[in-house]
């Protein structure tokens, strides 16, 4: 479209007192928070705490649900801003909600397995929480990452779950649709963590960014259409800090992950072995929810939805959410419509 050169003009006086405005906007925020919704530390073991959410009116559920996110991001994500968080909607549906934080490991976590993990530091808050509450069995909630390792626990101690529920976490490995899983089956891992022992949070937010360059590109490109508004330049800010906010991993839990799941794809196969156990994900009895995002990108939909297939569970369900990977607890669509659906479903089995 040609444009005349008064328009040209007043096109660029529009544009300069939009930067003018978000310049000002930029210094009167001092800096963006994330993660309000009130909680309290109730439990500590090393870098792994336990915070319970803070509510203001009983629960209507009175079984607790424990909260487990991925380790190579924050929790934060869960509790972005309270218009965006999936944790205060949990609680203004009723739920008691417990979130674990996997902290942020140093070089002396480097040798921290994934049997300290689960068998560790989860099953140590679960216990936690079973015997604080005085219930034998908790509702058990995943995602991604978080979601795996939920099945593994849940598998190993099918008994002090009331039911299990996961968002867009990987179970079966063997495909090749996204290049991280191409990347996972060729990285020389034991290299990577003989050599580093604590694997940087720099490379592996490197790794994420190439599965989609353009996407890095794109989010900068649409910034100056928000420079004069205030919530959309604070929303962006609080996403950007979430995503520049990534734990380092330690090594021996990276070096089994990679290898027995990633590349050797052993639990979905029930070869997987943690500690004393080997893994036989028919051993997950307890009402089963798994979701996933139909547009993801990160974690494809045929590595979530195999495990429906080799679960012992007879109440067993899937939802597809329609949108990305992020967009299934961030999104306004997750807020009001899948948040209300995994609370009614967690309740019908309390």
């Amino acid at each position: 479209m040609n444009m005349t050169t008064g328009g040209i003009m007043e096109e660029m006086t529009k544009t300069s007192e939009r930067l003018i405005k978000g310049f000002e906007i930029l210094n009167r925020i001092e800096d963006v928070e994330v993660a309000t919704t009130p909680k309290d530390l109730v439990w500590q073991s090393d870098l792994v705490k336990l915070y319970h959410y803070k509510r203001e009116t009983p629960a209507t559920c009175k079984i607790p649900v424990l909260v487990s996110f991925a380790m190579m991001n924050r929790h934060d994500v869960l509790d972005l801003q309270p218009d965006r968080s999936l944790m205060k909607k949990f609680l203004d549906l009723g739920l008691d909600v417990y979130l674990m934080d996997w902290g942020y490991p140093q070089k002396q976590h480097r040798y921290l397995t994934m049997e300290d993990y689960i068998l560790g530091f989860m099953n140590d808050a679960v216990d936690f929480i079973r015997k604080s509450t005085g219930n034998n069995k908790i509702h058990k909630m995943g995602i991604c990452q978080g979601g795996t390792f939920s099945a593994i626990y849940a598998a190993i101690y099918p008994e002090k779950l009331q039911t299990l529920t996961t968002y867009v976490a990987p179970f079966d490995f063997s495909g090749n649709e996204c290049m991280l899983y191409k990347w996972t089956k060729d990285i020389d891992v034991d290299a990577m963590v003989d050599t580093m022992g604590i694997i940087p949070s720099k490379m592996i937010n490197d790794g994420f960014g190439m599965l989609k360059p353009s996407a890095e590109v794109s989010k900068f490109l649409g910034l100056p259409g928000m420079m004069d508004d205030e919530a959309k330049l604070t929303n962006f800010l609080r996403m950007e800090k979430w995503k520049n906010d990534t734990p380092d991993l330690a090594g021996e839990m990276f070096r089994k992950y990679i290898k027995d799941l990633w590349r050797d794809n052993k639990l979905i196969k029930g070869e997987f072995e943690l500690g004393k156990y080997k893994v036989d994900l028919k051993k997950i009895t307890m009402p089963f929810l798994n979701i996933y995002a139909t547009e993801d990108t990160i974690i494809p939909n045929s590595s979530t939805t195999p495990i429906n297939k080799v679960i012992g569970s007879k109440d067993k369900s899937d939802i597809a959410f329609h949108g990305g990977h992020i967009g299934v607890f961030v999104g306004s669509k997750s807020q009001k419509e899948l948040a209300p659906t995994v609370v009614k479903w967690v309740m019908e089995r309390s």
